[in-house]
């Protein structure tokens, strides 16, 4: 018996689409039909697992035509991509979304599971909870990460 919840599964079946195109548009209220659930389900898949730092571009389209839109980013160049990835982080991020950003420059292999596991466990509320802005400095040390890996990164 499998244990894996409706989220995963749009978000497999969106991925797998994802696969063989750059981008898909779909209609949610068509999405929560084929599985079975409420609209803000789709939402929630797309706004927690299709994120820029997860290398996905979403637009979406209210009213009665309206669409939602996800695109696979491509860069040129790993460089490119680590400018893109810092000018996109703000001013705060969580420990989830930087356990995402990591993820995804683990998977583009910009960094090393070594790497990747060292700096989360650095980036963990463990470490960085007893500051009272812990999401903030997160964000600066993941700016600071970023901006030395394009250094690093070969043209």
């Amino acid at each position: 018996m499998s244990n894996r919840n409706t989220s995963d599964l749009i978000e497999d079946y969106l991925k797998k689409i994802l696969r063989a195109n750059d981008s898909i548009e779909i209609r949610r209220a068509e999405m929560a039909d084929l599985f079975s659930c409420v609209p803000s389900q789709i939402n929630y898949v797309i706004n927690t697992r299709f994120t820029l730092q997860q290398g996905y571009q979403v637009e979406s389209k209210r009213g009665g035509g309206g669409y939602i839109r996800i695109a696979k980013l491509r860069f040129t160049s790993s460089r490119s991509y680590l400018s893109a990835l810092s000018h996109t982080l703000g001013e705060k991020i969580s420990e989830n979304g930087a356990r995402d950003l990591l993820q995804k420059l683990y998977e583009e292999k910009l960094l090393t599971k070594r790497e990747g596991n060292l700096f989360l466990a650095t980036l963990s509320s463990n470490v960085l909870g007893h500051y009272q802005q812990e999401d903030v400095l997160r964000a600066q040390l993941l700016k600071a990460f970023i901006e030395r890996l394009g250094y690093e990164s070969e043209e």
